[in-house]
């Protein structure tokens, strides 16, 4: 049967078992989805279509791949608003497709733009489909590369959405993931080293979720009996009211790292970031990397020793070879639960105050603690947005499943938090979902706070308003940071509940520390009935919160 290249995608899109397709128009496939049924979520811009798709990726592990269509061609201008997150979704390795038009065969270097380099630079693979009967060929390329691997996102090009092809000259059937065991020589060196060690330190990255791996990852520390930290992305990989379980950031995690003798970094590059852990004084220290990809090995810190594979099959080989080698009675480490408790409770202690504070303005602190209480950790989700919610929340936020919390960062833009709350509504319905931004984010959102009343998609946006960007002004850094370009609006000129209410989402404006929990507990209400709802917090600029280890501490 013959049909047109954008009608193939869209049905080989069905038969991978794509649900929905985010959206900002114009895309010449856009037409061929909605002719075959395939659901499209329209946001209000090509960034958003993206950060949707990407952040669906993310929420599911890979597990449901996220897809997205803008604008392409010659005039690419969807395509350059998309370029941003494109890069974040690049920097952060999720596994997200997103189809657009191709610049027409012909039609090749006649603007400044080069699509097709500036493309390449942000995704794991471009593909410009330069036949229609091509179409099944690159399609099975596409979710090969988004399912195996190390993840990031794929890009199709379609030049020519209405060519004809005969559609049963190349039947397309689903493509699945294929997944690499460790060497077992690697694995029983590993485990040498670990049980050589005196005071080892279990880092988890990401990957851990990709691969499904908490699990594992529990089982293998409970055996190891040895201390944990997960970076930002990974923050829920590992329960975190678990004995084991040290942090994420701030001095108690910083006194592992300092103190440890051996990293057994698990799904993590160890790519020192500004939302990452430097290794103090990597040179006395023995490195392991497990990692499905030889290229984070050898990458800034020397590695002492590898293990390539998936994290799921490593943690396993690990648990499996270090039960054989201790005759199934694991590590010994009598004192370990104990050590991590008076450092979590140290580190932490300073945030105790401001949790329970009944200052006025709120203290943002007193806020997250009023999501602690009304959410159910194993029935929510949360995530943050740049700057402060981000540090703040990641510092204090208790998460106890992969994905309860989505942490990001890198070349991240603000606002992304509304598209990820909203993708975690559409992947876990039964989940109520929290995007908690400021005043900088919440100005990259504003714009796209129509889709979701529109879409009918029941998220909560938790605004921290202090009339700033608490972070870039005068206070916490000193007075020689940032001291003219941190003042916005303030409450007491914008209501801004007053402004979203007109959206048509639920919105109330909170002042007093007391009327926190009813407010978020109305607001989850509204959601459970379809309507995203938006609280203005009137609060203090406390930009306060646990520190990164960076290179040059304890070297």
């Amino acid at each position: 049967m013959t049909i047109d290249a954008a009608t193939g995608i869209a049905r080989i899109l069905k038969q991978e078992g794509v649900e929905w397709v985010s959206t900002f128009p114009v895309c010449r496939v856009n037409n061929a989805l909605g002719r075959e049924g395939v659901p499209m979520v329209m946001m209000r811009d090509d960034r958003y279509a993206v950060a949707v798709a990407d952040a669906y990726s993310r929420i599911t592990a890979g597990e449901r791949i996220g897809v997205c269509t803008v604008q392409g061609g010659v005039n690419a201008a969807g395509l350059q608003v998309a370029y941003a997150g494109l890069a974040q979704a690049y920097e952060d390795n999720s596994p997200v497709l997103l189809i657009t038009d191709g610049v027409p065969i012909g039609a090749s270097e006649n603007s400044h733009f080069d699509v097709a380099s500036s493309l390449k630079s942000v995704s794991k693979w471009y593909g410009y489909i330069d036949k229609p009967e091509r179409v099944p060929e690159f399609m099975r390329r596409a979710f090969t590369m988004l399912r195996s691997g190390r993840p990031g996102p794929v890009i199709l090009a379609v030049p020519d959405a209405a060519g004809q092809y005969d559609e049963t000259a190349d039947p397309y059937t689903p493509v699945k993931a294929y997944k690499s065991a460790p060497d077992p020589a690697d694995v029983t060196t590993a485990v040498e080293l670990l049980l050589k060690s005196e005071r080892p330190l279990i880092y988890a990255g990401e990957g851990v979720i990709y691969a499904g791996a908490s699990a594992e990852l529990k089982a293998f520390a409970e055996l190891a009996n040895t201390p944990v930290i997960t970076t930002l992305k990974a923050k829920g990989a590992f329960p975190e009211d678990h004995p084991l379980f040290v942090g994420v950031r701030g001095d108690h995690p910083a006194e592992y790292l300092a103190n440890c003798d051996l990293i057994l970094a698990v799904g993590s590059s160890l790519s020192p970031g500004r939302f990452s852990h430097a290794i103090p004084d990597p040179s006395s220290k023995t490195i392991i990397q497990c990692n499905v990809s030889e290229l984070d090995i050898n990458k800034v810190y020397r590695s002492s020793h590898a293990v390539i594979g998936d994290a799921r099959f490593t943690l396993q080989a690990l648990a499996d070879e270090l039960s054989s080698q201790t005759e199934g009675s694991g590590r010994a480490a009598p004192n370990v639960h104990a050590e991590i408790k008076a450092s979590r409770d140290a580190g932490l202690a300073k945030y105790q105050d401001p949790m329970t504070s009944n200052e006025t303005p709120i203290n943002p602190y007193r806020v997250y603690a009023g999501l602690m209480e009304v959410l159910d950790p194993l029935k929510s989700f949360v995530t943050h947005d740049s700057g402060n919610t981000r540090d703040q929340l990641s510092t204090v936020y208790e998460t106890l499943i992969p994905r309860g919390f989505l942490g990001w960062g890198n070349v991240s833009s603000l606002g992304f938090s509304l598209a990820a709350a909203v993708a975690a509504r559409l992947a876990f319905p039964d989940r109520h979902s929290v995007a908690v931004t400021g005043e900088a984010g919440l100005a990259y959102m504003l714009g796209n706070l129509e889709a979701p009343v529109r879409q009918k998609i029941g998220v909560t946006v938790v605004h921290i308003s202090n009339g700033g960007f608490s972070g870039y002004g005068p206070g916490f850094w000193g007075d020689g940071h940032d001291p003219y370009t941190h003042a916005v609006l303030g409450y007491d000129e914008v209501d801004m509940s007053k402004a979203i209410a007109e959206l048509g989402l639920h919105a109330e404006r909170v002042r007093e520390p007391s009327e926190i929990v009813g407010a978020l507990e109305r607001a989850l209400a509204a959601n459970d009935n379809g309507q995203p709802a938006y609280i203005e917090f009137i609060c203090s600029q406390y930009p306060i919160y646990g520190r990164w280890v960076t290179s040059g501490q304890g070297e």
